[in-house]
């Protein structure tokens, strides 16, 4: 005898099938359209009762094996009345109780036609009224004195179905179990069903237990059969399992090892190819979101997908690509951006905005400019906010040029922003200009500052800040004094920046006096010196070896009450150290220490050579060991963010030619 069904639901077996027991019909009867179960089950039985008042119900006629329709001459069953009738229905007694008004509508020696039953066991369970649908299972079983012949493999795969639909997984062993004591065996539609609940149920292995008993037994799988276990790979997170099933399906389709027509074959192995497709996106997307090596695993699925010729189409590509959005994603967002340069299928411009703009996150600017150029160049037509992305990631480089005093790059990013129809503002010429001032440049910012007046734009506060800065350090005071009087005459009002350069240019000059006129000027236009600008003086100071001038600047910040900083101590020490003033030195030193600043080895240096070379008792132990030079952390430089590249900008496909799909394959996984 075979085992049984039940044991099955556990332990991965299924009864062999029993030709003889299955009806002959059961596989050729129509069933009628199911009941619709959009809407709530009380607004259900109300449609169904209107239906029965107006004749208008779908109706299957008496005939055994007949057809649905409407009701002629009274001879049809009214299905969706029957159904509306057994809704609340709990045991066989109440189907049978109320089936008894519908036998004289149809049927054949008192009963109804199996497929009204199978149709309603059906529609029940889309209803989510699973009590009902084994009631009439029940009832069906006592049909013909009980000798199973009210029963069969339909029935109960509509039985299996409503099992699903409710999600009452626990009853599946009971379902089983009947199966087996009526001596019902499994057909595929049955083991499909069940594949479909333990995926359901995320019970992978036994999906891929029943797939195997299929081919077991000797059943033809369908084309629902593969696409089940194609979800079973989904539900697993498993591409590399799907795509060699796929891969081996389709070799079994080559060799014409599959049953059926080989147009229908050939529309299902799209489907299968989507499916896989889903089953590898999904698994990139998992890695992209929380996988540890997420660049390393989705590369080795893409590769697979290649080896495999299994290709995504552009739509697939651009969901992947919004899935990446950290700094590390940036290899991956380029290598799908290549691929669908590639199909040559075109591509959204909000996902080139997205690359833009993860390019920018990843300090990948000049990759951000070439998709940018292929905007330009191939299409789509750039929107405002690639515009402003792109204007974002210059602002940045040229900050960077700026922090770094690298004016030449600087004017070279001017340069490219007008190539590519970026109109830079004031805000990027300033930029430049402070470029200048800080690596004290003054003929090149005076250069700049005239091309900026040249280009139609009108200098600001920071422009003449920028400029008299860079005079200031080249000792070009009197052009700094012409460029003041400028300011004033066209309305710039200075700010806190414009008034230090002003003061450290007087100091430059030796004018005192102005110095403290400039002081009381700032105070009269509610201007409050800061720090900021007594190191200024007492960094003019040094530059001028006015190292007595320096400290009196010292005493009136602290009069003013000032804190001076890690910059005021080392620019003092310096300057008290060309006054020949080492004691005076030592003590500024170990008072900042005191303070807790940690001052440069640069200035324990300095102190430490003065009080040698001036021959003062000291004892130098005091000051302690030598500080650490602090050492910049050694950045890896590479051909997108390398501020050393400033000879020649890229070339459009010059940074992307070597992560095309081709190339890809050079790609080495650990």
């Amino acid at each position: 005898m075979a085992p049984s069904l039940a044991a099955f639901h556990s332990a991965g077996h299924l009864p062999r099938l029993r030709p003889q027991q299955v009806p002959s019909h059961a596989r050729s009867c129509l069933l009628l359209r199911l009941l619709q179960t959009t809407a709530p089950p009380r607004r259900r039985s109300r449609r169904f009762a209107a239906e029965v008042a107006t004749g208008g119900a779908d109706t299957i006629t008496g005939g055994g094996g007949g057809r649905g329709g409407r009701a002629r001459d009274g001879g049809g069953v009214d299905v969706a009345a029957v159904a509306a009738a057994l809704r609340d229905a709990r045991t066989a007694d109440d189907v049978e109780a109320l089936v008894k008004g519908f036998l004289g509508s149809g049927g054949d020696k008192g009963h109804l036609p199996l497929q009204v039953y199978t149709t309603v066991i059906r529609g029940l369970g889309k209803e989510k009224r699973l009590d009902a649908a084994f009631a009439v299972v029940e009832h069906l079983k006592r049909r013909d004195g009980g000798g199973g012949g009210g029963v069969n493999q339909f029935v109960y795969n509509c039985l299996l179905g409503a099992v699903k639909n409710c999600g009452e997984f626990g009853r599946i062993d009971g379902v089983l179990a009947d199966m087996e004591a009526q001596g019902v065996a499994p057909n595929i539609v049955s083991l499909n069903t069940l594949m479909s609940i333990y995926v359901q149920q995320g019970k992978i292995d036994d999906v891929f237990r029943v797939y195997a008993d299929i081919e077991d037994r000797g059943l033809v799988p369908t084309s629902a059969t593969y696409a089940t276990v194609m979800s079973a790979y989904k539900k697993a997170g498993d591409p590399f399992a799907a795509i060699d099933f796929f891969v081996k399906l389709r070799e079994r389709y080559e060799k014409g090892e599959l049953v059926g027509k080989t147009e229908d074959w050939e529309q299902e192995f799209v489907k299968y190819e989507k499916l896989t497709v889903q089953v590898c996106h999904t698994s990139m997307r998992q890695s992209l979101v929380g996988g540890q090596n997420p660049v390393g695993e989705v590369l080795k699925v893409l590769l697979a997908m290649d080896e495999a010729g299994v290709r995504p189409d552009r739509r697939d590509y651009e969901r992947l690509v919004w899935a990446c959005t950290g700094e590390e994603h940036y290899a991956i967002a380029k290598e799908l951006y290549q691929r669908i340069l590639e199909r040559n299928a075109g591509i959204s411009l909000s996902v080139c905005n997205h690359l833009i703009w993860l390019m920018g996150k990843a300090k990948k600017w000049w990759a951000a400019l070439e998709i940018y150029e292929d905007l330009l160049d191939k299409g789509p037509k750039p929107n405002n906010l690639s515009y402003e992305l792109i204007m974002s990631h210059f602002n940045i480089l040229l900050n960077a040029a700026k922090k770094r005093g690298t004016w030449r790059w600087g004017v070279r990013l001017l340069n490219r922003m007008e190539e590519k129809g970026l109109q830079p503002g004031s805000k990027e010429w300033n930029a430049v200009l402070l470029a200048c001032s800080r690596a004290s440049e003054a003929s090149a910012a005076v250069d700049i500052f005239k091309k900026m007046i040249d280009h139609g734009l009108k200098p600001d506060v920071v422009s003449y800040g920028a400029l008299l800065s860079a005079l200031e350090k080249g000792k070009m005071y009197d052009e700094a004094l012409r460029v003041w009087e400028h300011m004033c005459k066209v309305g710039i009002k200075p700010n806190l920046y414009a008034y230090t350069t002003l003061v450290s240019i007087y100091i430059g000059k030796g004018n005192h006096a102005m110095v403290d006129a400039v002081i009381q000027e700032m105070l009269s236009e509610n201007i409050e010196p800061t720090v900021v600008t007594f190191n200024a003086i007492i960094s003019a100071c040094v530059r001028n070896n006015m190292g007595g001038t320096a400290f009196e600047w010292f005493h009136r910040m602290k009069m003013q009450s000032i804190q001076p900083n890690e910059i005021t101590y080392q620019m003092l020490i310096e300057a008290l150290v060309q006054d020949g003033k080492p004691r005076l030195a030592y003590e500024m030193y170990m008072r900042a220490c005191n303070q807790g600043f940690e001052l440069p080895t640069k200035s324990y240096d300095i102190v430490m050579d003065a009080c040698k070379a001036y021959g003062s008792l000291i004892d130098l132990t005091s000051l302690g060991p030598r500080p650490l030079t602090k050492v910049e952390p050694i950045r890896i430089e590479n051909s997108h963010s390398s501020f050393s590249r400033i000879n020649n900008l890229p070339s459009s496909t010059h940074y992307f030619g070597d992560t095309g799909m081709y190339s890809f394959y050079r790609y080495k996984m650990a």
